[in-house]
């Protein structure tokens, strides 16, 4: 959840991102108002694989329009790789072999971190001790063991430490429909359905922790943010169909259904797959007990967002239309970037925006937590065919 609104009203995008502070203004808390760094902020990128590049690139951007942050540093374990990224953000940025390099050179003030999965807790504790704070993409750790023992070691000793990279908090499409919902435009939610569907199977050699908490966590995370609340009971169904024979990425599934019950009174249903050969397939809708709300549909046009809210039958007019146009980076991109390259990019904004101002960030670990749980819960009680009842079927005539 966000904090609460700061003392300075900083917002990116019309999004709050930091908490309250301890002064006159605002009780409890650290006052952060008066500690707006005036330089611009030093940024390394740690991880140069497919999201790393997107953030380097975002990143060199934003040093361009806005001159918040300098781009100081990359570093990957291949140097070649993050010698050319180096000189394709203009060649000022040092380049370093690894995290372990990177971390006692004291040249930045910040890092986002893109490693492996498995590396996401060591590499961002480097950092952490380093006194840097930091940009994780999700998962915190790809484990609920591992997210609650990093979850308790960033409370005590970094809690404003680390912020956990969920971009879709920070796309203007699903901002909008949160505000329609928000609004009562169409009363009572019950029900919530977010799908993401890529064309492919996972690349070659991706360590995955399956299908659920590689893929749903956005999902999952998205239901609570819009909701407000934790699911009390949870079911997955999971099935092997198509692109797991396509890969060498070992997943439990390529299409999963994982349902969550919030109470009597509403429902979540998160589809994840990949499977969606006709292209990546984003789409949210909330339904209400006078109408719904629609985040997007797939019709193989990715650079256009269409968020509409319908009333009740018969109704003349759409309660609500708007069109939403993504970024064509005219690149060489992975297919998400197409849907969420924005997003991806206010929410770098963000973070360069509370570093700078020492302020609380407004995703952090205690979020990825919370998904994690709900995912785990889920995975606990999971549903394949073996599970399914059978279906009676009468018998055939035998043939003459």
């Amino acid at each position: 959840m966000f904090p609460a609104p700061a003392c300075f009203g900083l917002t990116i995008r019309g999004i709050p991102v930091c908490g309250s502070g301890q002064c006159a203004k605002c009780p409890g808390g650290t006052c952060y108002e008066r500690r707006c760094m005036a330089e611009p902020l030093k940024v390394a990128i740690a991880g140069l694989g497919r999201m790393g590049a997107v953030h380097a690139f975002h990143a060199a951007e934003l040093e361009r329009e806005t001159g918040a942050c300098r781009v100081v540093a990359v570093a990957d374990l291949d140097r070649e790789r993050a010698q050319r990224m180096a000189k394709e953000l203009g060649g000022s940025a040092r380049v370093f072999g690894s995290i372990e390099e990177l971390a006692p050179a004291s040249v930045c003030d910040a890092v986002v971190v893109v490693t492996p999965t498995e590396n996401h807790r060591e590499h961002a504790t480097a950092m952490l001790r380093a006194g840097k704070r930091v940009l994780l993409e999700k998962p915190l750790t790809g484990t609920l063991e591992a997210d609650e023992e990093f979850t308790q070691e960033l409370d005590r000793a970094y809690p404003h430490g680390l912020m956990l990279g969920f971009q879709r908090r920070f796309d203007e499409p699903l901002i909008y429909a949160r505000e329609l919902m928000q609004s009562g435009l169409i009363g009572r939610v019950f029900k919530i359905y977010s799908a993401l569907e890529d064309s492919n199977p996972a690349p070659n050699g991706y360590k995955s922790g399956g299908v659920l908490p590689d893929m749903s966590v956005h999902n999952v995370d998205e239901v609570l943010w819009l909701t407000g609340r934790m699911p009390e009971r949870a079911l997955t169904v999971g099935s092997r169909l198509y692109s797991h024979a396509l890969t060498t990425c070992v997943e439990d599934f390529d299409d999963a259904l994982l349902c969550l019950w919030f109470g009597n009174d509403l429902l979540a249903q998160v589809q994840v797959g990949r499977n969606h050969v006709s292209g990546y397939r984003v789409e949210t809708v909330l339904f209400g007990e006078e109408g719904q709300i629609h985040v997007g549909r797939f019709e193989q046009q990715p650079l256009d967002v269409l968020v509409e809210a319908y009333g009740r039958r018969g109704g003349q007019e759409k309660l609500a239309s708007r069109n939403f146009r993504m970024r064509a980076y005219g690149r060489e991109l992975p297919e998400f970037v197409d849907r969420f390259g924005p997003a991806y990019k206010a929410e770098l904004a963000a973070f360069i925006e509370c570093c700078r101002r020492n302020a609380p960030f407004p995703v952090t670990h205690t979020d990825g937590l919370r998904a994690q749980r709900v995912i785990a819960a889920g995975m606990r009680a999971t549903i394949t065919s073996e599970q399914g009842a059978e279906v009676n079927q009468p018998a055939r005539p035998a043939a003459c």
